[in-house]
């Protein structure tokens, strides 16, 4: 960086007030917590970027080489040199790679405002020192320890000049120059290591032990020959009573400079594990999206008549869960994970009833009538997006209490990132090639690396971990490799080289920072978004089976379905036999109760005959014919309504069976007239009582007219809901219409508090940031005189609300007790009330 035509600037207010509209962009863009709200000039939004919660917020968010070069800032001096942070990152032999990627992580740190100044006198911004530099109480990632001078700051000075007499320095005249030559000598290579070399062999290990940290040791008030040997020449220093400490300069020369044991400039390679012909991976991923959408939909017409019971503090119990993973034939994780994504794609919600349960909306009705690729990508749009996850799922919150599906506390804001981050690097690979689950969650740890001790099981790994589960359940992935389809949906097609991510490989030598990142993925447009999910749906809709119209009938009563059936083929099958057997090919039973339920949903004896003469490629078995004319013949023989309910039948043997059936005494029947018995149970409570018994009895209407059951008459829908909102990981990134506005208004601003004023003889000095005050007649004089000379003038405004700010302004026109001006600071024409003007000052003429 060339200081010649711009000065050093002395604070990172200054840095920022000399980037161009692109640079500030990218900070914002970076930051989005710094535009919330938007600050009212570069000072402020300097102060807000040191702030402790936003550069813990930065630091996060930066890679491992980013992360380590911030790191040797904290333990270099301050200022530092490029120079020096090149040493200390890269050693004395200058370690190639680490030289080549250092430029690109200087370049993020100061993007983000993180490091400011010129290469000879670079400063890590105050907060991150903090943050990062080494202290007993936060020992460093480098593992380094305090330097020289802040490990002697409580020494006396008689122990000092015994160290430096000891080391074979000469004496001083006081301790500051003490130190100064003691630092000197550790610092300088040649000196350092004659010093050493005559270090008995045992004092040496001693060292060994502490180089790479941590650097405090223990020691007895006596402490033995080989500690004492270093403890007599500052190579360990005190600490506290019993605790020593390696210094800084000490482990830096062991070290051969290297400030961390192993730098990684480089990310991991994600390179394949497995590969398949692309077509298979599309087709096996293809086949899992078709059991996706059968399996939602056999959980939403498991709870079509009323879901379970929502619980108090919300969400499914244990029993509802354990029911609901049986009904679908499946772990209960993986039942929560389906249930969960019913309920991001807003197919599922609760009723909103006085007995509250969880029932389908009105959206799912939409839904079943879309074609299946649609349908499945409107299931994976909503995995991508949302923030709650199933696999927390049976975990404890913070206070301990049991995390239920659909409950609250299952949103984690970095699940969108992490899922697309998974996806991009699946996408970086050739076609059909699969990683090792390692190698992702390797990668992502190199590009968020933890704060604080690194524990296997942290939440971005198990992110990572149940995204690669999630996307071979759903279908974005086959046999673990990407599909084309999935490629279209995130917008890194190989068809469009701009949106596929750059190649992850042993070749790949571009810093991180140049890589098309997961957000970038995540944040497609509504439009482009469109694009993409028009494209999944072409790929994918050749590849679904398609359905059929047949079934095939066996002579044990049951009829097999070699694929997916037509829909009004499954949904009159579905009531007239029972599902037995799910997978490849679906088998059905008939049994009289099936066929009594095809009976009370108004088909005739010889509908269900025609029926299955129509749709079986095999003829129709005897055993079942027999059936359905047994079943048909005693269908509605009995007839129950409402008296509060009644029976009646033109057989009165039959009524005189019920009547002594022991298992009638619950209903508590009596006869009425010889074809007419009286109940005080409910018509419904009737019809099961005597369908327990053996009996087809149908329901009739007041007027004597059969009840006819439709199949979904007791569907229960919810009133229509909303898809539940994703919770955002932090402010969103702005956009550029947002980034141009807050720019302009930030320099604005800037030009307002910054503008040189003309001295007067009356005002005093205005300390930075104070609002001027002038008095009402002199306020209107110099706007009434700035309206006939076109000057610009700097005044404190003062809001409604009681915010105060400061603004430049050209006034055009004083009337009212109003002027009206342009505003420099918001970039138009307004109108301000003078009494809410503090007072006004001239600007310079340069």
């Amino acid at each position: 960086m060339s200081t010649e035509d711009h000065p050093a600037p002395r604070s990172l207010a200054e840095a920022l007030r000399g980037r161009d509209d692109a640079s500030l962009a990218a900070l914002l863009r970076s930051r989005p917590d710094l535009i919330t709200p938007v600050p009212t000039d570069l000072t402020q939004l300097a102060t807000r970027a040191g702030t402790r919660a936003s550069v813990v917020r930065a630091l996060e968010r930066l890679d491992r080489f980013a992360l380590q070069t911030a790191e040797a800032l904290a333990v270099a001096g301050d200022p530092s040199s490029y120079d020096e942070l090149l040493g200390l990152m890269a050693g004395d032999a200058r370690e190639p790679e680490v030289s080549a990627a250092l430029p690109a992580a200087l370049a993020a740190l100061r993007e983000q405002a993180l490091v400011w100044g010129a290469d000879d006198r670079l400063r890590l911004v105050r907060t991150a020192r903090e943050l990062l530099a080494p202290s007993p109480q936060h020992p460093s990632p480098t593992g380094l320890g305090p330097s020289v001078r802040e490990a002697t700051a409580g020494m006396s000075p008689g122990r000092i000049q015994e160290i430096v007499a000891t080391a074979g320095l000469p004496s001083t005249h006081d301790s500051v120059s003490a130190v100064d030559g003691l630092t000197a000598l550790f610092t300088h290579r040649r000196k350092m290591k004659s010093l050493l070399a005559k270090a008995p062999a045992e004092s040496l290990e001693v060292l060994e032990r502490l180089v790479w940290g941590p650097p405090y040791g223990q020691v007895t008030h006596d402490p033995a020959p080989r500690l004492r040997w270093l403890l007599d020449r500052g190579l360990l220093l005190p600490t506290t009573p019993g605790t020593v400490v390696l210094p800084r300069e000490v482990a830096l020369h062991l070290r051969a400079g290297r400030a961390h044991r192993v730098p990684e400039p480089l990310p991991p390679a994600v390179e394949p594990a497995a590969t398949h012909r692309p077509q298979v991976v599309d087709s096996t991923a293809a086949g899992q999206a078709y059991t996706a959408l059968a399996t939602v939909e056999e959980l939403l017409k498991d709870w079509d008549e009323g879901g379970p019971a929502v619980l108090r503090a919300g969400g499914l119990s244990v029993r509802d869960l354990k029911r609901t993973a049986v009904a679908l034939d499946v772990p209960e994780p993986v039942a929560a994970f389906w249930v969960e994504l019913a309920y991001a794609a807003g197919l599922i919600a609760s009723d909103g009833e006085a007995d509250e349960r969880y029932a389908a909306t009105p959206a799912y009705d939409e839904w079943l009538e879309r074609p299946a690729a649609e349908r499945w990508v409107r299931l994976a749009q909503a995995w991508l997006a949302a923030t709650r996850t199933s696999g927390v799922v049976g975990g404890r919150d913070a206070k301990e209490r049991a995390l239920s599906a659909l409950g609250p506390g299952l949103d984690r804001s970095a699940a969108p990132e992490v899922r697309h981050r998974v996806l991009s690097l699946l996408a970086g690979l050739p076609e059909g090639a699969a990683p090792a689950p390692e190698a992702v969650l390797a990668r992502l740890r190199w590009e968020r690396p933890l704060r604080g001790p690194q524990a296997e099981d942290d939440l971005r790994s198990r992110l990572a971990r149940w995204t690669l589960t999630e996307a071979e359940l759903l279908g974005v992935t086959g046999r673990g490799a990407l599909s084309a389809q999935a490629r279209a949906l995130i917008g890194a097609s190989p068809t469009d080289p701009d949106k596929r991510p750059e190649p992850e490989g042993p070749g790949d030598k571009l810093p991180v920072h140049h890589h098309r990142t997961a957000a970038s993925l995540a944040s497609l447009t509504a439009p482009e978004q469109a694009v993409a999910a028009a494209a999944a749906t072409r790929l994918l809709a050749p590849l679904l089976p398609e359905p059929l119209d047949h079934v095939l009938l066996q002579a044990d009563l049951t009829a097999v379905a070699p694929g997916p059936l037509r829909r009004p083929l499954a949904e009159v099958l579905g009531v007239l036999a029972d599902v037995e057997s799910k997978g490849g090919a679906t088998v059905y039973r008939f049994t009289p109760g099936s066929v009594r339920r095809a009976l009370d949903a108004g088909r005739s004896a010889s509908d269900l005959h025609a029926f299955l003469v129509q749709h079986s490629r095999t003829p129709v078995p005897q055993p079942l014919a027999y059936l359905i004319d047994d079943v048909a013949r005693k269908h509605g023989h009995l007839r129950v309504g409402a008296a509060s309910a009644y029976v009646r039948c033109d057989d009165d043997t039959v009524l005189n069976e019920i009547l002594a059936d022991k298992r009638a005494d619950a209903l508590r029947l009596r006869r009425l007239a010889p074809t007419v018995l009286a109940a005080q149970a409910d018509p419904a409570t009737l019809l099961e009582g005597l369908r327990a018994m053996g009996y087809a009895p149908a329901a009739e209407s007041a007027e004597g007219d059969v009840l006819i059951t439709r199949a979904h008459a007791h569907a229960h829908r919810t009133p229509p809901r909303t898809a539940p909102e994703p919770v955002p990981e932090g402010p969103p990134i702005p956009d550029a219409t947002l980034l141009t506005a807050a720019i302009r208004a930030i320099r604005a601003g800037d030009l307002a508090s910054t503008a040189p004023r003309k001295p007067t003889d009356t005002a005093s000095p205005l300390a930075p940031g104070e609002l001027p005050r002038t008095s009402s007649a002199e306020t209107l004089a110099t706007m009434q005189a700035a309206v006939l000379t076109g000057d610009a003038l700097w005044i404190g405004y003062v809001n409604a609300e009681g915010a105060a700010s400061q603004r430049v302004i050209a006034p055009v026109r004083v009337e009212g007790g109003f002027v009206t001006a342009y505003d420099h600071t918001a970039d138009e024409v307004r109108t301000y009330p003078l009494h809410r003007i503090t007072g006004v000052a001239e600007l310079a003429d340069d």
